[in-house]
C-alpha cells in the first residue's frame, strides 16, 4: 500500500514556487569538501511524526492519518511501511524512535518483547530494502503510569528494574539495528518538590543506572554514542539533566564524561533559559557536543512547542557551530518537531519536513561563508587582542600575580574600553543571509 502518494522531493533552487520542492537543500552540493546530506545526516522522528495526534492539553487530536483506522500490531506495521515512504519521497537516510513508538505494550514485558521482536524485523528488512540508518534508539520510560515517580531516579526499586530492562531491550536493538547512538532522556527523572526528596539518592542512582547500561553495551559490543539530552523541566518542576553545564557537571561528578555526549535539543535550550547556540557552544567548547534535536519554541509560549525549525537566524548559529565542531561524527539533525494542530493534514508532514530541512541548508550555506571569511573570528580575535601581548598574555599564560597586577593597575588608571559594535555585527550576519538568499 501507498501511504503518501508523491513522488521524491527535489532540490528547484532558491527560486521555486513548488511547494513540494528544496529551495535550499541540494544533497549531492559539495560544501567544504562533504555533500550537504553528509554534513546535517537529517532523520524523521518516528515519535511526533507517526504517532503524534496533534492532542494538547484543550482538546483531543486532530492529526489525520490514513493508517489511524488499523489497530494494535497492524497499525505498529503500518506505520512502518508509511515510515519508510516518507524517508524515501524526503530522501532522508535515518530516523529515530523510542521504543513505545514502534511496537504496542502487551500485558506484561514479555508480550511486549515479543512485538517489539516483530516489528524490529520488519524494520531491519526494510533497512537492507531501502540502505536507511537508524541514527538513534532509547526508552520510553516516562509516560506509562508506573513511571510516575520517575524510572532510574524512582523511589520505588521495583521500578528501575523495569526500566533497566527496557533500556537492556533497546540496547540490543540499538546493536541488531546498528544504531549510530543511543540517547538517555530522563522524562520524569526528576522531582516535583524538595519537600519529600532524597535529591543524592536519585541522582546517584541514575549515576548507577548508566553506569549499568554502560558496561551492558559493552558486554554486547554496542560501539555506538550514548548521549544524554538536557531539559530543565516538563514534566517535573525540576528535572536533573537541566541543561547541558550541569549535566557536564554530573557525568564528571560519576565518571562518565568518558562516555556520553549531549544529544541538545533547541526548545529545551530556551526552557532553560538560553539560547540554542549557547547549549552548542558549551557543548563544543568541552567537546561534548553529540548530536541535535532540530526543532525550535515559540517565542511567546513558555512549553515545549516542537515546531519545525524555520528561523535561519538560529539555523545558521546552529550550524556554525556545528562545522567548527567538525561536524556531528555519530550524530545528526533530527527533527523531533511536529505540525502545528492546525496542519493536520497528511501531506503536512512532507510540507514541515522540507521547511525544515531548507531552513538547515540556508543555515549551512551562510554559516560556511561566514567560516570561509573567518567572519567571527576575526571580531573576536580584535575584542581580545588584549591578551596576545603584555599584561594580557601573561594572565593567559598564568605568569603573574596580585601584586603584579596591582603594580601594573596603579600605573595604567586610565582605562579604555572599545565598543562592541553588537547591532553591526547583526546588520552583517543579515547581509550574509541575504546575499546567501541571492546567489551571491
Amino acid at each position: 500500500m501507498t501511504y503518501f502518494n508523491q513522488k521524491q522531493i527535489n532540490y528547484e533552487g532558491p527560486y521555486s514556487t513548488n511547494p513540494l520542492s528544496f529551495k535550499y537543500f541540494n544533497p549531492e552540493e559539495v560544501i567544504g569538501g562533504k555533500t550537504m546530506k553528509d554534513h546535517m545526516k537529517f532523520s524523521v522522528a518516528y515519535w511526533h511524526t507517526f504517532t503524534e495526534d496533534l492532542s494538547d492539553p484543550f482538546g483531543g487530536g486532530t492529526a489525520v492519518r490514513n493508517w489511524d483506522h488499523l489497530d494494535g500490531m497492524d497499525r505498529a506495521k503500518a506505520r512502518v511501511e508509511a515510515m519508510f515512504e516518507l524517508l524515501e519521497i524526503l530522501n532522508v537516510d535515518y530516523f529515530c524512535f523510542h521504543d513505545a513508538d514502534i511496537a504496542p505494550e502487551g500485558k506484561d514485558l514479555k508480550e511486549t518483547n515479543e512485538n517489539l521482536d516483530e516489528i524490529v524485523a520488519l524494520i531491519k528488512e526494510k533497512m537492507a530494502e531501502t540502505n536507511k540508518k537508524l541514527l538513534w534508539n532509547t526508552a520510553n520510560n516516562f509516560s506509562h503510569e508506573r513511571f510516575v515517580l520517575g524510572a532510574a531516579s524512582s523511589s520505588n526499586a521495583d521500578v528501575f528494574a523495569y526500566a533497566a530492562a527496557k533500556v537492556k531491550k533497546q540496547l540490543d536493538i540499538a546493536k541488531e539495528l546498528g544504531a549510530s547512538s543511543y540517547v538517555f532522556w530522563g522524562g520524569r527523572e526528576g522531582y516535583e518538590s524538595l519537600l519529600n526528596t532524597d535529591m543524592k539518592l536519585e541522582t546517584d542512582n541514575l549515576a548507577r543506572f548508566f553506569k549499568l547500561a554502560k558496561a551492558y553495551a559493552e558486554k554486547i559490543g554496542f560501539e555506538g554514542q550514548f548521549l544524554i539530552e538536557p531539559k530543565p523541566k516538563e514534566p517535573t518542576s525540576h528535572q536533573y539533566d537541566f541543561d547541558v553545564e550541569s549535566g557536564h557537571a554530573f557525568l564528571q561528578k560519576h565518571g562518565l564524561d568518558d562516555v556520553f555526549k549531549f544529544n541538545i535539543e533547541a526548545n529545551h535550550a530556551t526552557l532553560a533559559g538560553h539560547s540554542f547556540q549557547h547549549e552548542l557552544r558549551y557543548a563544543r567548547d568541552n567537546d561534548m557536543l553529540g548530536s541535535v534535536d532540530a526543532n525550535q519554541g515559540h517565542p511567546l509560549l513558555g512549553w515545549d512547542t516542537d515546531e519545525f525549525p524555520t528561523d535561519v537566524y538560529e539555523t545558521t548559529m546552529a550550524m556554525y557551530e556545528i562545522l567548527k565542531n567538525g561536524g556531528l561524527d555519530k550524530g545528526g539533525l533530527n527533527f523531533d518537531a511536529k505540525p502545528r494542530r492546525t496542519s493536520f493534514a497528511q501531506e503536512d508532514l512532507i510540507h514541515t519536513h522540507i521547511a525544515g530541512m531548507d531552513a538547515f541548508a540556508l543555515g549551512l550555506r551562510v554559516a560556511h561563508k561566514m567560516i570561509e571569511d573567518n567572519f567571527f573570528e576575526n571580531i573576536v580575535d580584535e575584542k581580545y587582542k588584549s591578551y596576545t601581548e603584555g599584561i594580557g598574555q601573561k594572565i593567559v599564560e598564568g605568569e603573574t600575580s596580585l601584586e603584579e597586577l596591582e603594580a601594573y593597575a596603579l600605573e595604567n588608571s586610565e582605562i579604555t574600553n572599545k565598543s562592541d559594535h553588537l547591532e553591526l555585527v547583526k546588520s552583517q550576519i543579515n547581509q550574509y543571509i541575504l546575499n546567501i538568499n541571492r546567489g551571491v
